[in-house]
C-alpha cells in the first residue's frame, strides 16, 4: 500500500461501516426470517442454560458476594435476584463464559452472541418503548451479524484474545436499534463501540487470571455506552474501526465487512454449540479421543502416549499443569488427558482439587501436541485435528475429524442434543424452566414482562 493511500483508510472505514448501519437497519425493521427466528431461539436456550450454570460455579458465588447490585426489576439470570439492567447484564455475561461452554462461531474466530444478547436484553429493559420477543431477536441477529463479521474481518495480532474488543460492535447495533435509533445512529454506535475497546492478552488467559472472563461483558457494556453517545449526538462515524481493530489489535479487511451483505446466509446459522468445558480449539481432540474408545475397548493404563496434530490457532494452548479453571480449560495436553482418563471434559472434572482433575494432570505428561502450519490452509471452514493412541504393547490406533461435534457443518446439535446438555449441566428441572422462558421471550409482545420468567429458572416447578 503506497503512503497516501493509508491515510485514507478512516475514510474508507466510516463508508464500510455506514453500509453495514444501512442493511442493520433495514434488516432490523423488516424483521427477520421463520428460521432466523428458530435459529436465534435456539441459541438463546443454549446461551441462559450455560448462564444459569456458570451462576452456581464457587467463582461466581464469591463474586456476587462482593459484586454491587443496584436496585431494578431486570432478572439476575440463574438467581432469584433482581437488580438494575446493565448490572444483571454484565454479571450475566460473566456467568456466561465461565466454563467455556457458550456458543461460538469459526468463522468469526470468536464468542459473538455472548458479546450481543445480554446488551440486546438491557437495550430492551431501558427502551422507552415496548420491545416484542420478535424483535428482540432480530435485533440479536442483526447484531451478531455485525459481531461475527468484524470479528471475520479482523485478523489480530499475536498476543490479542479475540474477547472483548471486536464483540462491541455488535452489542452496540443490537442496543442501537432496539432504542430506536436512525442508520446514522447505528453506524456511529458500532464505531464509538471500537474506541472503548479493552486490553485482552492471551498471556492473562493461559495464566488462569480470572479477568479474562470479565472482557465480554466489558465488550457489551462498551456497546451500550456507545449506542448512548450516538444517540444523545456524542458520537460520529469518523473511522474509529480502523485506528484500534485495524491498528493496535492487527489487521481490518474493510471489504470483508461488507461482502455478500444481503446474499450470504446470516453468520448466526453457521456458529457451533460446544459440548465440552474448554476452548472451542481442544474440542475436535475430545471427540477423537471418545471415537477412539468406542473403536476399540482400552484403558488408560494401557496408553503410553496421546499424539495430536492440529492447526495453528491453537499454539496458545501449550501450556501444561494449570492452577485453575480458566488454565485447564485453555491447555490442550491437561484437556486432552481429562478426555482419556475422565471420559469427559465438563464442569466437575474442570474443577480444580477434585480427583478427575489430578488424574488428568498426572496423565497429561503423556500428551503431546504438534502444531502443523499446513493444516491452516484449511481454516475457517474445517479446523482439523488429529488424535493418535499409542499403546505399551506397541499398537497406535488414530482418527482425525474437519470440525468439533456441534459445528454448523459437522453433526450439528439438533433439539433432543441440546435438551440433553442442559440436562446433563443444569438438571432436567432446570433446563425445561429455560426452555419454557426463552419459548415465552420469543412469542411475547412485551419482552419485560417475557423476561420476568427467568426468575423461575431453576426454582420449584409450578
Amino acid at each position: 500500500m503506497r503512503t497516501d493511500e493509508s491515510f485514507l483508510l478512516p475514510e474508507r472505514c466510516a463508508v464500510a461501516v455506514a453500509g453495514l448501519a444501512e442493511w442493520a437497519t433495514a434488516a432490523y425493521r423488516s424483521s427477520s426470517d421463520p428460521a432466523t427466528q428458530r435459529r436465534v431461539r435456539f441459541l438463546l436456550t443454549d446461551l441462559v442454560g450455560v448462564t444459569v450454570a456458570g451462576m452456581r460455579t464457587p467463582e461466581m458465588r464469591r463474586l456476587l458476594e462482593v459484586w454491587p447490585r443496584p436496585a431494578g426489576t431486570a432478572p439476575l439470570i440463574g438467581t432469584a435476584e433482581t437488580c438494575d439492567p446493565e448490572t444483571g447484564a454484565f454479571l450475566a455475561a460473566v456467568a456466561a463464559c465461565m466454563l467455556e461452554l457458550d456458543e461460538g462461531n469459526k468463522h468469526a474466530a470468536g464468542h459473538p452472541a455472548a458479546h450481543v444478547v445480554f446488551t440486546a436484553v438491557a437495550a430492551a429493559q431501558l427502551s422507552p418503548e415496548a420491545i416484542s420477543g420478535p424483535q428482540l431477536m432480530t435485533a440479536v441477529a442483526v447484531g451478531y451479524e455485525v459481531a461475527a463479521r468484524f470479528g471475520r474481518a479482523t485478523t489480530t495480532a499475536t498476543g490479542w484474545h479475540p474477547h472483548g474488543h471486536w464483540g462491541a460492535t455488535g452489542a452496540a447495533a443490537a442496543a442501537a436499534l432496539l432504542l430506536g435509533a436512525s442508520p446514522a445512529q447505528v453506524a456511529a454506535a458500532i464505531d464509538s463501540s471500537t474506541g472503548l475497546m479493552q486490553v485482552t492478552p492471551w498471556g492473562t488467559v493461559l495464566s488462569g487470571d480470572f479477568t479474562r472472563n470479565l472482557w465480554i461483558a466489558g465488550a457489551g457494556g462498551a456497546g451500550l455506552r456507545a449506542a448512548r453517545l450516538a444517540m444523545a449526538g456524542l458520537a460520529e462515524n469518523v473511522g474509529n474501526a480502523q485506528h484500534s481493530l485495524g491498528g493496535l489489535v492487527g489487521e481490518l479487511d474493510l471489504e470483508a465487512l461488507g461482502a455478500g451483505l444481503g446474499e450470504e446466509p446470516l453468520l448466526v446459522t453457521q456458529g457451533y454449540l460446544k459440548q465440552h468445558a474448554s476452548c472451542s480449539y481442544t474440542h475436535s481432540a475430545v471427540d477423537l479421543v471418545a471415537s477412539l474408545r468406542a473403536a476399540r475397548p482400552w484403558h488408560e493404563t494401557d496408553v503410553a502416549t496421546v499424539r495430536v496434530r492440529t492447526h495453528s490457532l491453537a499454539r496458545p494452548l501449550l501450556a501444561r499443569h494449570p492452577r485453575t479453571r480458566l488454565a485447564a480449560m485453555f491447555s490442550l495436553p491437561f484437556v486432552v488427558a481429562n478426555a482419556v482418563v475422565n471420559g469427559r471434559v465438563d464442569p466437575a472434572t474442570m474443577q480444580p482439587g477434585t480427583r478427575e482433575f489430578l488424574a488428568a494432570e498426572a496423565f497429561s505428561e503423556r500428551v503431546e501436541v504438534e502444531i502443523d502450519a499446513d493444516l491452516d490452509a484449511h481454516l475457517p471452514e474445517r479446523r482439523i485435528t488429529e488424535v493418535v493412541l499409542g499403546f505399551h504393547d506397541g499398537s497406535t490406533l488414530g482418527l482425525a475429524q474437519p470440525n468439533p461435534v456441534g459445528d454448523a457443518d459437522h453433526f450439528p446439535l439438533d433439539d433432543g442434543a441440546l435438551r440433553e446438555k442442559m440436562r446433563a449441566l443444569i438438571g432436567a428441572g432446570a433446563a425445561a424452566d429455560v426452555e419454557d422462558a426463552v419459548a415465552a421471550i420469543a412469542a411475547s409482545h412485551d419482552v419485560v414482562r417475557a423476561l420476568a420468567s427467568l426468575h423461575r429458572v431453576g426454582g420449584p416447578r409450578v
